[in-house]
């Protein structure tokens, strides 16, 4: 997938899609990567665009069944669970971010996630 896009802009931009969720976890973050996959035109890019919007469908997906139960509870497995999620949350993204800038060539993915693209 390398051809002729530049390594640099290419670095920028797929570290901007999966950096988007530390803006907020809102759905405002998401337009981050779904406007960079309609302005761009790498393919490596364009998968870590896509790949980072199923991720952000993950974090709200798990998020609200984290917190069913912690309301069940009245907040105590919350105390558990939600630092836990957090924890992988931004582990992985972490990784994602660290990916992008040493291999920037190839299109990070995100173990253990559901895509829906």
């Amino acid at each position: 997938m390398q051809g002729t896009h530049d390594s640099d802009k290419r670095k920028l931009l797929s570290c901007l899609s999966h950096g988007a969720i530390f803006f907020s976890t809102t759905f405002l973050s998401i337009g981050v990567p779904i406007a960079i996959t309609f302005i761009s035109d790498d393919p490596v890019v364009k998968a870590n665009a896509k790949e980072s919007i199923n991720f952000h469908f993950n974090i709200w997906f798990w998020g609200i069944l984290i917190l069913i139960p912690s309301l069940l509870t009245f907040g105590l497995l919350g105390w558990v669970l939600f630092p836990l999620g957090y924890a992988i949350h931004w582990g992985l993204t972490i990784w994602a971010l660290a990916h992008c800038f040493t291999k920037p060539d190839e299109p990070f993915v995100y173990p253990f996630i559901f895509r829906l693209l």
